[in-house]
């Protein structure tokens, strides 16, 4: 298995990136190779502090641009075609890199122009028609996955219906949930309240026996347990990520806070329960969100990723592989376009009959 890791994307790259991909090198098999992607100075002075110059399974791929966070993706990805986003993505392709193809890509980046990389150089999965990003959002319930969180911010109903299969693999492939409970994110939980793009999707979804449907999901219910699985759009997504993210460190910021200034000692005794809560929804410890849809792996990470996010994005991007995630997510597509053909012919047939 070949690993590819923007080493320059990021709010923290290239130090922390390159220091938390080399941690992971210890959870490489023999076989396996890590392709760090960038300034190779950088990069093979960080391999030699690391004590790693000798190992096989360590590459490095030089490149000499960075696309900032700043950059327009699509304008960037054409002028700066020796960028670590452009070669990472290009590395990602079987047909284009071909014996130097990776299995899995990984980047803190520009999520624009990772996406748009992914999506020119890897392509899509048979029958997928916009791939998205899934992420898992810890809660007292259980996990619950969100897709898509930034990849696509003007999907189509059949985008977000195509979500929901996918994202239903991924729980229960990954997260081990049987049979996910499957929502789309709306205003309220009325049929008649709702975007155009909502309501489609709706109907998809809910005419589609293969998925265990509960109807629309309201913001609060993410954490209430009224869905494994919930989908919308890419815009919504990224401002439901970014604030379930801001509202987790506010609120154990304040207990912190609250306690210490009751009573100093109860603080101290209660720091391993708050750290110890703080963690599983710590989205550092949950490394990457894979790109749901792309022929290929594709981990995109927080732009702040610390040292130990791009550690646990390889455990996650090396699990999703050996679970054969986008083997399962292809079979489960082709099913569904098989009987909703096999529903329609019937439709037409009874509409012929009563003829």
């Amino acid at each position: 298995m070949r690993i590819a890791l923007d080493v320059m994307g990021g709010d923290h790259a290239p130090d922390a990136i390159l220091d938390g991909g080399l941690n992971a090198v210890e959870l490489l098999d023999a076989g396996d190779e890590l392709v760090l992607i960038g300034d190779e100075s950088i990069i093979r002075e960080g391999i030699a502090e690391a004590g790693l110059s000798k190992d096989k399974r360590v590459v490095v791929e030089a490149t000499t641009q960075v696309i900032s966070m700043a950059d327009s993706p699509v304008t960037a990805l054409r002028t700066k075609p020796d960028s670590s986003i452009a070669r990472m993505a290009w590395l990602g392709s079987k047909k284009k890199a071909k014996d130097q193809h990776c299995d899995i890509i990984i980047s803190a980046g520009n999520t624009g122009a990772c996406v748009a990389a992914a999506q020119m150089n890897m392509r899509r999965l048979p029958g997928v028609h916009r791939p998205g990003i899934a992420i898992v959002l810890p809660t007292f319930h259980g996990p619950v996955v969100v897709c898509d969180v930034g990849a696509n911010p003007e999907p189509r109903g059949i985008h977000l219906h195509q979500y929901a299969v996918m994202a239903g693999v991924y729980a229960e492939k990954l997260l081990g949930v049987d049979n996910p409970i499957v929502g789309v994110m709306n205003i309220g939980g009325e049929e008649a309240k709702g975007t155009p793009l909502v309501k489609e999707a709706n109907a998809l979804c809910r005419a589609d026996e293969d998925l265990n449907y509960a109807g629309y999901v309201e913001g609060r219910d993410l954490f209430e347990g009224k869905a494994n699985v919930v989908v919308t759009e890419g815009f919504t997504g990224n401002v439901v990520l970014k604030l379930a993210e801001g509202l987790s460190v506010g609120i154990f910021r304040t207990i912190a806070h609250e306690i210490f200034e009751i009573d100093p000692d109860l603080a101290m005794k209660f720091e391993p329960v708050v750290k110890s809560i703080y963690k599983k929804h710590d989205y550092h410890e949950f490394g990457g969100a894979p790109l749901l849809g792309a022929n290929g792996i594709c981990m995109i990470c927080h732009g702040s990723s610390e040292a130990r996010t791009i550690t646990n994005a390889v455990a996650k991007a090396r699990e999703y592989a050996n679970k054969g995630v986008n083997e399962a997510i292809s079979k489960a597509l082709i099913q569904h376009d098989e009987k909703q053909i096999k529903r329609a012919a019937a439709a037409l047939h009874e509409e012929g009959g009563k003829a």
